[in-house]
């Protein structure tokens, strides 16, 4: 069994992997125009709820609710699968998870399976963890089988393949369909039906020969041991009612305590994530039902850090996300930098606070290098529709981080330019010199005009050259506002 990699994708922290990024101008057109139509859309169908915020007010405190007492929950979850014939395994990290996949298959002698799009999966890189045991994992959803094909890796939690255009996918499906099953058509264009259909056809194949998929799931109703996957295709109803065996891969965190909960997410989710109404896909199953779909069903609840997160305060609201895609969908950052540059499988402002709570801040420096993949504009908390607080937790991550590292290392040019500041700001005497030396530079000649007419440095000598590479630097006021007092302030106080 392999382990996973510290990132999804073993790259660079995001820093190095976002400036590789900003230089692909053909990726970032394609993050324009699907991010901006998808805010377009929700826009709209947002705009028709009459209490939209009391309805995330609601669903948030659903979600809160049901994290504070989440161990009876689960415990309600795994009676009622069991009573359903369902055979429930507990996964406390991504290792185990995929054993128990891994040894279902192998146990019935079975090399090929299919999946619905599973974030889950994803995460614990079932797929690969398969493969080192000869197991061949096929994705069904359209964006995971582009990104599959293509030997890439999913760029967005709703849209894997927003990255790509239509003259990309036809080339993948003109070149590498045909060593994974069906070929395309060789008549094929990048016409969005004429690919969606070679897709069908491909895939209908291969759930008609598979006897074993993996599905995740959107939500888990522990009353009565629902599981429930929203999906806007179709192929994912196939995955779960062809095959003889269903083994579903699912959080701990997406447990919802009753059927009348379930109801403020099935309203907010697709409205936030799709800009639709309604899923046009909504399978619920609940264990097994004889001669009626799969005969065998099995349910991993995994952890994988997530009792971790919930072991914070403050930042276990994360917990909440639905993985609507949101967030994603409004920031600034990731529309020009995609979902790569995060190497994880949650890209975007909620993957740089899901990743370093599911890992731990302080273990690798891609980790802690997510929680200032951010402008901190807020955006991101606007739209969530379970009210995160996502700006205030990559404020507290980025503390935790520096805190994880205070002493167990030389400290950074950063700690000591911050050492260097709180020494001069803690002392009156140094203040007023170290105001002195500014106030001279903000009388030398030249600096780029700043709207206000202020002056601006473009360029500094090391290490000022390290901020001033990538933005200008005010340059100081040639008086300081103690001298301006002395000057001016204390005559009209006694005047």
């Amino acid at each position: 069994m392999t382990t996973p990699r510290a990132t999804f994708l073993g790259m660079p922290p995001f820093p190095t992997a976002a400036r590789a990024a900003l230089a692909d101008t053909q990726l970032r057109s394609n993050l324009a125009h699907a991010t901006g139509t998808i805010r377009a859309k929700r826009a709209a169908v947002m705009g028709e709820l009459a209490d939209w915020e009391g309805l995330r007010q609601q669903a948030a405190r659903i979600k809160d609710e049901t994290l504070a007492q989440l161990d009876t929950h689960l415990l309600d979850l795994e009676a009622a699968l069991t009573t359903r014939g369902a055979r429930v395994h507990w996964a406390p990290d991504a290792a185990a998870a995929c054993a128990i996949v891994a040894q279902i298959a192998q146990g019935h002698g079975i090399r090929e399976i299919v999946k619905v799009k599973s974030m889950a999966t994803q995460e614990i890189q079932l797929n690969e963890a398969l493969a080192a045991c000869g197991i061949r994992a096929w994705e069904s959803d359209l964006a995971e089988l582009i990104v599959q094909l293509g030997d890439d890796l999913p760029s967005h939690i709703l849209v894997p393949a927003i990255h790509r255009n239509r003259s990309e996918i036809r080339e993948i499906f003109r070149t590498r369909m045909a060593a994974a099953g069906r070929p395309a058509p060789e008549d094929l264009t990048d016409d969005p039906a004429a690919l969606a259909g070679a897709a069908r056809l491909h895939l209908r194949e291969k759930f008609l020969a598979t006897r074993m998929a993996v599905s995740g799931a959107n939500f888990a109703v522990a009353e009565s041991g629902t599981l429930v996957v929203v999906e806007s295709e179709g192929n994912g109803r196939m995955c779960l009612t062809l095959p003889e065996i269903l083994v579903s891969v699912v959080g701990i965190e997406k447990v919802v305590p009753t059927w009348a909960d379930l109801d403020a997410f099935l309203t907010l989710l697709p409205r936030s994530a799709t800009g639709e109404r309604m899923n046009p896909y909504t399978s619920m199953w609940s264990g097994i039902t004889p001669g009626d779909g799969p005969q065998e069903v099995h349910v991993v609840l995994l952890d994988n850090g997530r009792t971790r997160a919930l072991a914070d305060r403050f930042a276990r609201q994360a917990l909440r996300c639905i993985r609507c895609s949101a967030c994603l969908n409004v920031c600034p950052v990731y529309e020009r930098v995609g979902g790569h540059a995060y190497g994880s499988v949650y890209p975007g402002p909620i993957g740089a606070i899901i990743n370093p709570l599911l890992k731990g801040v302080g273990t690798d420096t891609a980790t802690d290098a997510l929680p200032y993949a951010s402008t901190l504009c807020g955006a991101c908390a606007d739209v969530c529709p379970v009210a995160i607080d996502i700006p205030g937790i990559l404020v507290h991550l980025r503390a935790a981080g520096v805190d994880a590292h205070r002493g167990n290392q030389p400290p950074s040019a950063e700690g000591l330019a911050m050492r260097a500041a709180a020494w001069g700001l803690a002392d009156a005497t140094r203040l007023a010199r170290g105001e002195r030396v500014s106030s001279l530079v903000g009388r030398l000649p030249g600096g780029r005009g700043m709207p206000g007419g202020r002056r601006a440095l473009s360029w500094l000598p090391w290490p000022g050259s390290r901020w001033t590479q990538a933005r200008d630097l005010p340059v100081p006021p040639a008086e300081s506002f103690r001298a301006w007092w002395r000057r001016v302030g204390r005559h009209e106080e006694s005047s």
